[in-house]
């Protein structure tokens, strides 16, 4: 009697290793995909900052020329050590600051109240200087007394409220076109500005201290003033 044998069953399986190799393929593949998306997710991220970038850039440069171009000719004050009040033509310029009465409010985002506008040069921490603006409510000549002492101009301080406008700038000065009356030719640029009435325009002259590949600069920005009204003549304390 021939005796059987039992025979053994190969049961199909997967070993050890060959579940080590797929989970290292897995790993491998879900890690290229994961620098694949953040390598996109950055690239978006940067073309995102420079449209915003852009974007500001093109915002400041229209406030600039809106709140210049609304300048009111209005007199104000300046405080006395006497104290009093004595008026005086509210605009000054210098070569990093100006001073003057606009009816284009940054604050509320249109034309509305008049306001004290205040540009400023400063250097900044970063490098460079910073164009900054202040706001301030006018409400008539006795609103403008904390802005000049004895006649001389103040200096212009930041506050909690000041909005930088530019930062990181090589230079920021300002220039202001002379008039000269009955005549063609155009007027000088003054690099100050201590006229009883307004400048034919002001010249907004800014360089980055960088430019990167994809963003707009900062441009000189020219604004022309259309007011032909003498401040002195037209507005006094009384009216």
């Amino acid at each position: 009697m021939r005796s059987v044998r039992p025979t053994k069953s190969r049961e199909a399986g997967v070993t050890l290793v060959e579940l080590l190799i797929a989970i290292t393929l897995v790993a491998l593949l879900s890690t290229a995909m994961l620098m694949g998306l953040r390598a996109g997710f950055l690239s978006y991220r940067k073309t995102t900052d420079r449209m915003q970038d852009n974007r500001r850039t093109s915002n400041i440069e229209a406030i600039l020329a809106r709140q210049i171009a609304g300048v009111i000719p209005a007199m104000g004050g300046c405080a006395t050590s006497g104290g009093g009040i004595a008026p005086v033509p509210f605009f000054n310029g210098t070569p990093t600051s100006m001073r003057l009465i606009s009816s284009y409010s940054m604050t509320e985002g249109a034309r509305g109240l008049p306001r004290v506008i205040e540009l400023q040069v400063f250097p900044s921490e970063n490098g460079g200087v910073r164009l900054v603006i202040n706001e301030h409510l006018y409400t008539g000549p006795a609103s403008t007394a904390p802005f000049c002492f004895d006649g001389r101009w103040l200096p212009v301080t930041p506050n909690p409220q000041s909005f930088v406008a530019a930062d990181g700038l090589a230079f920021c000065r300002f220039l202001y076109r002379e008039a000269i009356p009955d005549s063609v030719l155009p007027g000088n640029w003054l690099p100050a500005w201590i006229k009883p009435n307004l400048p034919n325009a002001v010249r907004i002259e800014m360089a980055p201290l960088q430019v990167g590949p994809g963003r707009l600069a900062f441009l000189p920005v020219t604004v022309p003033i259309h007011v032909t009204r003498e401040v002195v003549a037209q507005y006094t304390d009384d009216q």
